[in-house]
Order: C-alpha cells, then structure tokens, then sequence
C-alpha cells in the first residue's frame, strides 16, 4: 500500500510539473504575441503619422486644395476655353466645311444659305483657337512666376466685337435650318448624320450654334469671381477690373439677345453616368410651341406644377413656394415672348384690326397672302424707317403681305399662286425663296455696330478709300467706300459713299482671313481676303492702294490692333 501510494504521488507531482511547463510555455507564447501586436501597431501608426495615407488615395486633391482661390478660377477658365474651342472646331470645320462641300457640288442647298446660317463662326473659331486659347495657356503654365490674366483679357476684349454679328444673325439662322430641313431632304440627312456622331454628345446643331451666344456671358461670370477672390494688393487687380468692363458692354447685348430670340425650346436633363464633357445629357425635348403652364395644388406633392407641350406633359416639383412661383413665371414669360415673335413668316400681321388668317412660312408663293391695309402702319415693317409721301412710299410684299418701303422690296421673284409670274417681294422673303445673300443690304437693316457715319469713322481710321468688291464670278459687284476705324481694327465696314452715309450697309470681320495677291492682269489690282470657303475679291484703283489694304488688312488680320505694334498705320486716301 505504501509503495503504491508513493507512486501515485510521483505520479501527481510529475503531472502537475508538467501543467506548469504548459502554462509557463503558453504564457511566453502569449507575451510573443502581444509584443508582435504592439510592434505592429507602432509600425502602423509611423505609416500614417503625417496624413501620409491621404495623399497615398489622391496625389493631386490636396495639391489642388492648396492652390490660390484666384488660380483655380483661372484654371476654370482653361478648361472651359479648350472646350468651347472644339465645340468651335466641331461648328466650322464640321458642319459648316461638310454642308458647303455638298452646297457647292449642288446637293443640298444654295451656298448662300450656308453662309447666313453659320455667320461669321470662322472668324470667331480662328481667333480662339489662335489667340484667345493659346494666351491662356501660356498664362496658366508660368503662373508662378506670372499670376495674372487681366491684362491678357483686357488685350483680347475687342476682339469679342465680333460676336455682335453672330448673336444678331442667330434667329434667322435657327429660321433658316428649320426651313431648309423641311425643302431639302439632302440637307435633312447631313445635318442628322452628323448629329448621330459621338462628337455631337447628342445635341442638335442649334444647340451648338447657341454655345458662341453663351459664351460672353459665362466670360463675365468668371472674370467677376476672378476679381473678388484677388488679394486687394494684387498687381492684377486694375487690368482684370478693366477687362470686366469692357467685357461687360459685349455680355450686355448677348444676354439681351438671349432673353430676347433663344427661350424657345424645355430640355429635361438628367446626370451622366459617366462623367466625361458636360455632366448633363438631354433626355427629352420640348418645343415651346403651343406650351401651357399651370400650378397644381396637390397637397400629397406640394410646390408641384405641370408643364405641358406638344411632345410631352410632364408633372414637376420645386423646393418652395417661392422657386416655384419663379419657374411658372419664368415659363410663362418665354411663352409669350414665343408667340410675340411667331408673327415673322408664320402669320402676315398678328394683333391688327384687318384678322388676317396666318401664312405659314412653306405657303410662301404658294398662296396669295392677306395684305396688311396702308392705314395701319406709318413705317416700313422691314426696315422700321417712316413711310413718307415723297422719298419714302408704301409697297406690299406679294408674298408675306407686309407695308415696306421701295428699298426693301427691290427683288423680284416667281410666285407659284400667280402662275410662276415675277411679283415684287421684300428682301426677307426673296432670301427665303431664292436662298440668295443681297450683299449690299445684308447688314443694312442691323444697326448697333453699322452706325457709325461714313465721314466720322473716316476722320480716325487705319485705312479708308474707294474700292470694288466684285462677285464671285469675279465681272462686276458693288462700288463703295471701304473704311477700317481705328477703334475697331478688327472689321471692314463698307459705305455707299464717303459723307453722305449715316451708317455702313456691310461689314466685314478681318480676324483670321488670309490676304492673298492676285496676278495683274488688264491693268487690274485685284486682291482676295479668304478663311475657310469664304473669298472677297477686291479692286483697288492704284498698285500702290491696293498694297497698302493689304498691308494693313494683314495686320489686323493676324491681330495687330494697337499702333505701337504696326509702322504702317494709314490715314484716309489722300487720292480719295
């Protein structure tokens, strides 16, 4: 019994020596363990100590933080710019280069008429393509040790004088594809090809052609946050002030021009998947045509209200009362403003005491229009100039019906309903019907930029005289006063003579034309502007008058406006 029990408790004793080896070993094990955990964590810690980890996600988003509020305004402004400038490209080099090309192969319509739609978009192209953008990215790539785009601004500034044309040409432009869409098949599928390609991002071509109308505006926007985030002892603070300004006066006709002729069309818009280009994209389009506007008092859905058009109904919800009110009213305004201005060649007279039946624009020489009566008006429904019994009498339109005066009813034209015999018509419906520019009232009717008289913009110019600019035939054309005003190097104004005319009838934007000399040939001094497909051929009487147009009409050309930079600024023709 002894001896058993004395090896029951070795027994116990070695068991329990080996329970603490365990206990000792997983103890060390544990101690391992949680040195490992701490080592670990130190390690970590160091990792992120100093935010390095947030950089380590986006190596340029606090770079950008960082940067002057002022830069990053500016750094908008590039980018906007290298947009707009292929939006530009997309405009002119596109559907204005594909639609002439077929136009001069006979395919689709007159070239005359796709020269009105697109205006003077090349010269508005080549200046932001060749100087506008470029400027500015030099600006922006020395900007640390150069911080400033005022003075680049206000240098450029005149040069936006020639989106007055554009913008004063947009509604007869929008006019003339909704007209030549219906007439010409040809013209229908090009412009819907090109429509179709991704460069196009799904919009119309009117839709591209309002992007130039919005683009001053949108420079004003910048230039006005620009100046409020410089620091008040900024070198760039008096030039950038002045190029706001002078920016400003142009934003002024541009945005009167929008709220005027551009509300004519409710795009509903939802956000791209992808954000590449615009972050919206055009899901449905309402014309505002027969639009109606109501509130709808729904206590389910407050602030909702229903718009309604020919394509779509659809029900909307504002935030507040307040936001609310403001859409209604601002629908309600592009409405009336719609039916206002449908009276142009969608009815002969709207609001007159005769209750003439509308004209619909495709009836035009196909049906006999109402004429609107003498007595009910006492100026020309063209050109706005009082009718008087002597030098200013009253003529009707065989076409639209409308009181003009002689100088705005020179054409003639054959009218279906009159058996195809020629009728005088007035210049709006002769460019419709025959698709044909009249050079030498063109622009007479616009006044804004043209009003300026013939011997007071001579007395202070680059360079005035007497010259032809003949057809494109190249036979014959019209004979005037051609002046370059000092203040505004940048356009060719045309004058039937060199006192009497109180404004020009034309003008021509020189930015980015090319001057090319033309062989002498029967004594002749020929010389062409060209840009693109657009040529002017003009005679000079001299050699020596024709070199110094060209000479100067280079320089403004490539943009050389102020007189430091030019040896050869020239007074008016001393043989004039």
């Amino acid at each position: 019994m002894a001896a058993r029990h004395q090896a029951e408790q070795e027994s116990e004793e070695e068991e329990e020596q080996q329970k603490r080896k365990a206990s000792a070993a997983g103890q060390k094990e544990q101690e391992v363990q949680k040195g490992l955990s701490f080592k670990c964590l130190r390690s970590f810690r160091h990792k992120i100590s100093g935010d390095n980890w947030r950089r380590q996600q986006d190596p340029g988003l606090e770079a950008v933080s960082k940067e002057p509020e002022e830069k990053k305004i500016a750094l908008e402004l590039l980018e906007t710019e290298q947009a707009y400038v292929n939006r530009l490209h997309l405009l002119d080099q596109v559907f204005y280069t594909e639609l002439m090309k077929e136009a001069k192969n006979g395919k689709t319509v007159p070239e005359d008429v796709v020269k009105m739609i697109f205006s003077n978009i090349s010269s508005i192209y080549q200046f932001h393509a060749k100087f506008f953008l470029p400027e500015l990215q030099k600006r922006m790539e020395n900007w640390s040790s150069h911080p400033r785009i005022g003075d680049m601004i206000q240098k450029l500034a005149p040069f936006l004088k020639m989106y007055g044309e554009y913008v004063k040409n947009f509604n007869k432009a929008v006019e003339l594809i909704t007209i030549w869409t219906e007439k010409s098949l040809p013209f229908q599928e090009l412009i819907a090809d090109i429509q179709k390609r991704k460069v196009c991002a799904n919009l119309t071509l009117q839709h591209h052609m309002l992007e130039p109308v919005q683009r001053i505006p949108r420079y004003e926007l910048l230039l006005k946050d620009y100046i409020q985030k410089l620091p008040p002892e900024s070198p760039d603070r008096n030039d950038a002030e002045k190029a706001l300004e002078m920016i400003f006066m142009v934003a002024k006709h541009s945005n009167t021009a929008i709220a005027e002729m551009f509300n004519n069309m409710l795009l509903y818009c939802v956000p791209k998947v992808i954000q590449v280009g615009a972050e919206f994209q055009v899901r449905l389009r309402i014309d505002m045509d027969g639009m109606k506007v109501q509130e709808l008092n729904d206590m389910q859905f407050p602030h909702t209200f229903l718009v309604s058009g020919k394509q779509r109904t659809l029900e909307l919800q504002a935030r507040s009362g307040e936001e609310m009110n403001a859409w209604i009213k601002a629908f309600q305004d592009a409405i009336d403003r719609k039916e206002k201005r449908s009276e142009s060649f969608k009815m002969v007279v709207r609001g007159l005491e005769t209750g003439n039946p509308t004209l619909k624009t495709e009836e035009l020489g196909c049906r006999a229009p109402q004429w609107v009566r003498d007595n009910l008006v006492t100026m020309c429904m063209r050109c706005k100039e009082p009718f008087n019994a002597i030098m200013r009498r009253r003529h009707h339109c065989r076409a639209c019906g409308y009181v003009v005066c002689a100088r705005c009813s020179e054409h003639k034209v054959k009218l279906q309903y009159d058996g195809n015999r020629l009728n005088r018509v007035c210049q709006e419906c002769y460019v419709f019907l025959m698709g044909h520019v009249v050079l030498e009232d063109q622009e007479w009717k616009h006044k804004g930029i043209l009003e300026k008289g013939a011997a007071e913009i001579s007395g202070r110019s680059l360079l005035c005289s007497s010259l032809q600019l003949l057809d494109k035939n190249g036979k014959g054309g019209m004979r005037g006063w051609f002046v370059i005003p000092w203040d505004d190097p940048l356009v060719l104004y045309i004058y039937a003579a060199p006192q009497q005319d109180v404004r020009a009838h034309t003008s021509i934007p020189l930015l980015g034309y090319q001057v090319r000399d033309l062989p002498q040939g029967k004594a002749q001094h020929l010389f062409q502007l060209a840009q693109s497909q657009q040529v002017y051929t003009f005679l000079a009487d001299t050699e020596e008058l024709k070199q110094r147009w060209m000479r100067i009409m280079a320089r403004c050309a490539a943009g050389i406006i102020h007189p430091e930079e030019s040896e050869d600024v020239d007074s008016c023709s001393a043989a004039e």
